[in-house]
């Protein structure tokens, strides 16, 4: 049962929590002292005749005033209305529905690779995938995950008037199976589904950039180049041979440039990997000054260390936070590429429950106040963001978790997926975290992924759980941000979108 909370800002300003209605409300000095005294006694209040706070007086009209604001507010249910959260279920007609829906599409179309980056998420530091051996994927296990969808794209349970799927191509590195995304691209493209709008999109290492530059700009994709700054910052993405990629990286992007200024400047972005070898403000420096872009920055991911390679990933890992606050120009950045800020991407999931003006489907404008059902974790539904199929078969709902939670497989003779078992499946680990999740203030707004913990299914511990020291703190934190950043409300609500 999560309470009443009062936290106090940075500022030094006073705010209530009303977990029951999901209310932040603005606390006087005299208002907060009112509820702190019926948070401990009950009705037993005592209103003083004359009252003093940090310095201040304040006289028996001014606290009966509060003092009536108060009870206005009780008698409307916001104190003690104690939220207690209920966890729903998945089943397989959930499952379906949000295979019908899916708007992103992935294949790893090989998992071979020109290059042998140190921190891979498929290389050394990991053990959660599968062996790397140089494999090409067929376009006929494809065409069978594509025509699995393509029924379920075409029935009653999608409901979108104009579905724009973006179909991606992930690796290894996937310009070296070129021709099986060219036969993708060419079969959906004949197929001419009413209502469906593919899009294509890829993630490179851009050493083949060069020969498949003119067929990528005529299909206009989406192309994220992996670049880690400049070529000091860029030293462990290496080839076989152990040299640093970038020379070649930045002549190809750089033809790429120059060759189609306008393609480049409308599709081309690129991922930074932060190291020991860079920083938040190397990379932002270089990467807006030469190709005039704002890359997007990840952390290594710490899940599925190699026992042996603890040690070594933790003197290669860099924390996204600690290193932007250290950056010399922390304000340029933060102007530049807001959701490179850690606090303005906490604020994203803070907005979407605080707000009440923000919803999921537009039929939630019509609809009456609904009491909403959370699966515990803030795990995605299966499907919900996209199908990732892994070069031999493997679905999963991702591409970045371990492969061993794959859901089901496809292969040349069809897919394989029973819906209901993975209901069943899925189920079964959040029946082992419900319990922690009961007592969790963070519910619903939970940023855990149940795939990153261990023991899923005997009794794991979640890394994320919350208490109420640490909900206040949180609570206290964002709103800080907000007196601090009132602009940036806006922004949260108009210009990103929240998932």
């Amino acid at each position: 049962m999560k309470s009443d909370i009062l936290f106090t800002s940075a500022n030094k300003n006073k705010y209530l929590s009303a977990p029951a209605e999901n209310y932040i409300i603005p606390a006087s000095p005299v208002f907060s002292y009112i509820v702190e005294q019926f948070l401990k006694n009950g009705d037993n209040i005592n209103l003083p005749d004359k009252l003093v706070i940090d310095n201040r007086e304040y006289q028996k009209n001014q606290v009966e005033y509060y003092y009536n604001k108060f009870l206005f507010l009780k008698n409307k249910g916001v104190f003690l209305n104690k939220r207690k959260d209920e966890f729903g279920k998945l089943d397989g007609k959930q499952i379906e529905w949000q295979l019908a829906n899916v708007d992103h599409l992935v294949f790893e179309v090989t998992d071979a690779c020109n290059l042998k980056c140190k921190y891979c998420g498929y290389g050394e530091f990991y053990t959660d995938y599968d062996e790397r051996v140089n494999k090409y994927m067929p376009f006929e296990i494809a065409r069978e995950m594509i025509n699995y969808l393509v029924n379920l794209w075409q029935s009653p349970l999608n409901y979108s008037q104009n579905h724009n799927v973006t179909v991606g191509f992930y690796g290894g590195e996937p310009l070296m199976n070129i021709d099986f995304i060219k036969k993708v691209i060419d079969y959906l493209e004949k197929l001419s589904i009413p209502k469906i709008h593919f899009r294509w999109s890829m993630t490179t290492n851009a050493l083949l950039l060069g020969k498949s530059m003119d067929y990528l700009v005529e299909k206009d994709f989406s192309i994220l180049v992996s670049l880690d700054g400049n070529e000091e910052n860029h030293g462990y993405r290496v080839n076989h041979n152990s040299k640093n990629s970038f020379p070649d990286v930045h002549q190809n992007v750089r033809q790429l440039q120059q060759k189609y200024p306008d393609f480049f400047k409308r599709n081309v972005n690129f991922n930074s990997v932060l190291h020991n070898k860079n920083s938040v403000s190397e990379i932002f420096d270089y990467i807006k000054k030469e190709f005039g872009k704002n890359p997007s920055i990840s952390e290594l991911s710490d899940a599925g260390i190699r026992p042996e390679k603890v040690e070594e990933f933790k003197k290669t890992y860099r924390n996204n936070y600690e290193s932007l606050q250290q950056a010399e120009n922390y304000e340029d950045i933060i102007n530049e590429s807001i959701l490179n800020n850690p606090d303005f991407r906490e604020l994203t999931s803070f907005a979407g429950q605080y707000s009440g003006n923000i919803f999921e489907r537009y039929t939630d404008l019509l609809s009456k106040k609904i009491k909403k059902t959370y699966l515990p974790t803030g795990t995605c539904s299966p499907f919900s963001k996209k199908v990732f199929v892994t070069v031999n078969g493997k679905i999963l709902p991702c591409e970045r978790i371990g492969f061993q939670h794959a859901l089901g497989v496809v292969s040349k003779n069809g897919v394989q997926l029973d819906l209901e078992q993975i209901a069943q499946r899925i189920n079964s680990y959040y029946n082992n975290i419900t319990e922690q999740c009961s007592s969790c203030h963070r519910t619903q707004t939970c940023v855990q992924c149940i795939y990153y913990l261990d023991k899923l299914s005997e009794k794991p511990v979640c890394k994320g759980f919350t208490n109420e020291k640490r909900f206040s703190d949180y609570l206290a934190r964002n709103i800080s941000y907000l007196e601090n950043n009132p602009g940036d409300y806006k922004k949260v609500l108009e210009d990103v979108s929240i998932e």
